[in-house]
Order: structure tokens, then C-alpha cells, then sequence
């Protein structure tokens, strides 16, 4: 079970989301504006070439629909001559979903009762967002772990553990894939059994001794 603390963590990325996209709609608001002024445009004369009344394409400069469509934006931005580009950058960890929370209490429940098992531990980097699904110790050792209900891109699956490998402190992990015929498929088609060799058997035997598997591999369960 999620603790309270990454609970919170989790609902604190959300309203710093929420925020952020506050910001955001003002900003882009501010530059339509700008252009369309620039341009010697009405707002009557841009909604009527966006099928929008002039007074929607007011609201939309002051950030004051809250859900614009970017169908919307696009024009009106093309409207005022304007090119409107929208991009995804690496922020954080994505949100854990209910079916990730049982996959890892399925592995919880197959440890030596006297190890650790820590959820949403943080990288120690300030200010990075990424935090590995758990991480489980014992004496003198700490190992963490991934969980993946569903592996839609092995190579870059593979890629962002990497960069948290080599981000967060650790030298191996464990991968925990959900036992489903479409993620044993995609673990043959990948170099992943490659990146993570080390049998699934071996580690669920080291971690039931209390014992570091010692390196990287996969438990599907």
C-alpha cells in the first residue's frame, strides 16, 4: 500500500501542473495578443476565421478558458501569423496506477520478512521529480525496483532505467513486469533480457534468503 507521504508527493506534482498550464495558457494568451495587435487584427476578424466569436478569441488571449482546444489555438495563432509548437520534455516519474500497486505488494509478499520495503523513494538529486517504485534493503544492501504493468516500448523503457541507474546511486535493479502474454512477447523482442540478464528464479530466491541478488534482472509476476 501507497504511504501517505507519496501520496502527497504525487498530488503535489499535480497541482504544480495545474499551475504550470495556468501559466502557460497566460503566456501563450499574452503572445496571441500581441501578434494579433501587431497584425492590425480585430478579434471579430481572427474568430471569424476560426469559427470562434470575437469574444472567445478575447477570453482565450486572458487565459480565461480554462480548456482551450488545441485545434483552437493552432488557428488563431496561424490567424495572427503565428506558428504554434507544442513539445514533451522528461519532467518526472508518470503517476503509478492501482495495477502497479498490486504488482509490487505481489513481490512484497515474497520477501524475507526482515527486509525493507520502501515505496516512491526519490532520487537524491534536488529537485528531480523521478523516484524509483521501491526499493527494497536489507543489511548493508539496498536494491530498487521498477514495476511495469504493461511495456509498450522496450528500447525506451530500458533507456530511462538506464539514466536512473546511473542517476540514482545503484548499480542494478530489478525490473517487475506483470505476468500477461503481451509483456513476455515484448521482453523477447527487446534487448531487455539482454540489459537485465540476471534470472527472475535466482533474485526471488536471493530476496526470500534476505540476501542481494547482486544484479539486474526481470520477475514477471
Amino acid at each position: 500500500m501507497r504511504s501517505l507521504a507519496a501520496m502527497a508527493t504525487r498530488e503535489g506534482d499535480l497541482d504544480h501542473a495545474r499551475r504550470e498550464g495556468a501559466r502557460m495558457r497566460s503566456r501563450l494568451g499574452d503572445e496571441l495578443r500581441r501578434a494579433r495587435r501587431g497584425a492590425g487584427l480585430s478579434l471579430d476578424s481572427v474568430g471569424r476565421s476560426c469559427r470562434l466569436s470575437g469574444s472567445q478569441v478575447s477570453r482565450i488571449e486572458k487565459g480565461a478558458v480554462r480548456q482551450p482546444s488545441l485545434e483552437e489555438l493552432i488557428c488563431i495563432a496561424a490567424a495572427v501569423g503565428l506558428d504554434l509548437a507544442i513539445r514533451t520534455y522528461p519532467r518526472g516519474d508518470p503517476i503509478r496506477d492501482a495495477g502497479q500497486v498490486r504488482l509490487l505488494e505481489r513481490l512484497r509478499r515474497r520477501l524475507e520478512p526482515g527486509l525493507a520495503f520502501r515505496t516512491e523513494v526519490p532520487l537524491p538529486i534536488p529537485g528531480d521529480l523521478r523516484a524509483w517504485d521501491a526499493v527494497i534493503g536489507g543489511a548493508g544492501w539496498q536494491v530498487p525496483v521498477e514495476a511495469e504493468t504493461v511495456i509498450d516500448d522496450g528500447q525506451a523503457l530500458q533507456r530511462r532505467l538506464a539514466l536512473k541507474l546511473r542517476d540514482g546511486g545503484f548499480d542494478h535493479l530489478i525490473l517487475l513486469v506483470a505476468d500477461t502474454p503481451r509483456n513476455r512477447a515484448a521482453l523477447e523482442a527487446t534487448s531487455l533480457r539482454h540489459a537485465f540478464p540476471l534470472d527472475g528464479g535466482v533474485i526471488l530466491r536471493a530476496l526470500r534468503e534476505g540476501r542481494d541478488p547482486g544484479g539486474s534482472g526481470v520477475v514477471i509476476a
